[in-house]
């Protein structure tokens, strides 16, 4: 089986997240092909374009970060019914300046969790949105919208309800083999 590096986005920055414990999660779930590593976004400044003839370090370290990795997992709340504001800060910056977009041909998963009924629902499918027009081959299915209940997922990312634990499991089974498919038809620059 081969084995990719992927990176992940956890769209809150509060220590705490429910999302960063779901990222725990998916990790420990996932197939042992499977790399993780964080990739923060949290110094980053807003973006604008007077920034593109010379990219802050921090910037530039976050876009060698997603180039680095063979595929990217977004983990994200839904704060208002949209992208937290720090995630799409971080995309204007992964994909700027116009020509080194850092998200083309990059495979990719979205997923979330919230108390709320429909899960992170109407945030996902604006992430999409964006992606797309980043070009980032996405997978589309599984969706994943897990409400989150008190004690769901541990703190260490062990997830206490089975039928859930067995769905992010194939979940991340999916995502394994879309980025095998996608890495197939649209190779990594040597």
């Amino acid at each position: 089986m081969t084995h990719y590096k992927v990176g992940y986005l956890v769209g809150s920055l509060a220590t705490a997240s429910i999302n960063r414990k779901l990222a725990k999660a998916l990790i420990r779930l996932a197939p042992e092909s499977l790399e993780f590593s964080e990739i923060s976004f949290r110094d980053l400044p807003l973006y604008s374009y007077d920034y593109d003839a010379d990219f802050p370090a921090v910037a530039r370290a976050f876009k060698d970060a997603i180039k680095a990795a063979d595929a990217i997992l977004f983990v994200t709340p839904e704060y208002n019914r949209s992208i937290p504001g720090g995630l799409k800060n971080a995309i204007d910056w992964a994909s700027r300046p116009y020509g080194t977009n850092s998200f083309t041909r990059k495979p990719s998963a979205v997923i979330g969790t919230s108390p709320g009924a429909i899960g992170t629902a109407i945030a996902q499918q604006q992430l999409r949105s964006v992606l797309g027009f980043c070009n980032s081959p996405q997978m589309n299915a599984p969706e994943a919208y897990i409400r989150f209940t008190p004690n769901l997922i541990t703190d260490d990312g062990e997830v206490t309800v089975e039928a859930t634990e067995q769905f992010l499991r194939d979940y991340m089974e999916e995502f394994h083999a879309f980025i095998a498919r996608v890495l197939t038809v649209l190779p990594r620059d040597a």
